[in-house]
């Protein structure tokens, strides 16, 4: 019995035994499902560190990319990601007003890299328990530095968001709908039935991969790279081991200005939550104003 990655094999060497046939395919099935659930729990339990509220997503191979959608997610490829770490959440409004009050969360105010901190859509936006919205990509870095971790990269986004089998999905390759994410359905925004909703509460819908809450929908999450209009133009910068796109994601980098955000929101439909979709934005976010939000990782 082997195992390599997510995948489980077993040898088995049947003989033609007539009535025992059956039994023994059944006891060797059901030896397969406990090795490969236990192969699954070693997976997660390989990562070597434990942060609060924060999930691992072990070292290895996924795929990333598309070859059926959109031009900038090709090609699919196989990318190698070190182990890291990856807020639950997405960082919410209360999260965020922590680190208001402790007078950080702001520099872009004073040089002038974004020229609005949150939501602008008022009350509806703002409960403690909603996702920061309308943040620029200085701010989201400044406040994941405060909090000792840092931006995600897109590859690793991507990976948390659709394991290592490359998935459509957070959950799997069925269609999201209001069930499984936050988004626009039947013309509502945020899964409103007669009315336009807002951005719910994270973790209101269960987790996907690793264990991660509102991969797909709800908002939209800044990630670390600058954006390149298909992997295949940005080169080894993206296809390389631990792939930070180009100039490994510096704030200067000549010849590149926006940066991609990951998962949809509840402002968009199903296709906007896949995986593999790239959305992309001038960082400061401004003077085209967006709700978006983001979460944290760390190494």
């Amino acid at each position: 019995m082997s195992s390599y990655g997510n995948y489980c094999y077993i040898e088995l060497r049947l003989q033609k035994n007539g009535k025992g046939m059956k039994k023994f395919l059944f006891s060797a099935l059901l030896l397969l499902l406990v090795y490969c659930q236990r192969v699954e729990n070693q997976a997660i339990s390989e990562c070597g560190k434990a942060y609060p509220k924060m999930k691992c997503i072990p070292a290895g191979n996924f795929i990333r990319g598309s070859n059926v959608y959109e031009k900038d997610e090709k090609p699919e490829q196989t990318i190698y990601v070190s182990e890291f770490y990856m807020d639950t959440y997405e960082v919410t409004n209360e999260d965020f007003n922590k680190c208001i009050d402790a007078g950080k969360c702001k520099e872009c105010l004073k040089n002038k890299t974004c020229n609005y901190i949150g939501p602008r859509y008022g009350k509806p936006y703002m409960g403690q328990k909603q996702p920061i919205a309308g943040v620029s990509w200085y701010t989201a870095k400044e406040y994941c530095e405060y909090m000792g971790k840092r931006l995600p990269t897109e590859a690793e986004w991507e990976k948390a968001a659709r394991g290592v089998n490359g998935d459509i999905y957070s959950w799997g390759n069925e269609p999201a709908d209001c069930t499984r994410a936050v988004i626009e359905e039947n013309g509502k925004k945020g899964c409103g039935k007669d009315k336009d909703l807002p951005t719910s509460d994270v973790g209101t819908r269960a987790s996907g991969k690793y264990g991660l809450y509102d991969m797909a929908g709800n908002s939209w999450e800044w990630v670390n790279d600058y954006y390149t209009k298909s992997f295949e133009a940005c080169g080894e910068d993206c296809s390389k081991k631990d792939p930070k796109g180009p100039c490994d994601g510096k704030e200067s980098c000549p010849g590149f200005e926006r940066r991609v955000l990951k998962g949809g929101s509840w402002w968009w439909d199903k296709n906007y939550a896949r995986g593999s979709k790239r959305r992309h934005h001038d960082p400061k976010n401004y003077p085209e104003y967006h709700h978006f939000g983001f979460r944290c990782a760390k190494d």
